[in-house]
């Protein structure tokens, strides 16, 4: 039996291994602190577990490090 991931499509032959990877998979949004991109989760992914911003001008790496997600930042307002 094939299982496949929808957010990233990726696909696996081992219900433990899709497991694992869904665990990590989300479409959600995220920002890389280096470049200022935003870009889904699955495009700066491959296997679910390094992560890489996908500018081929930058080389911002890992979820948590260089690569935040959209939902940690806020929007100051001045008054």
């Amino acid at each position: 039996m094939t299982y496949t991931c929808r957010n990233c499509k990726q696909t696996f032959t081992n219900e433990l291994q899709y497991e694992l990877h869904r665990d990590t998979c989300s479409s959600e949004a995220l920002i890389c602190k280096r470049c200022g991109e935003r870009f889904s989760e699955r495009r700066a992914t491959r296997d679910g577990w390094h992560y890489v911003c996908p500018n081929d001008d930058c080389d911002g790496a890992g979820r948590g490090e260089d690569l935040r997600s959209v939902r940690e930042f806020s929007v100051a307002t001045t008054r």
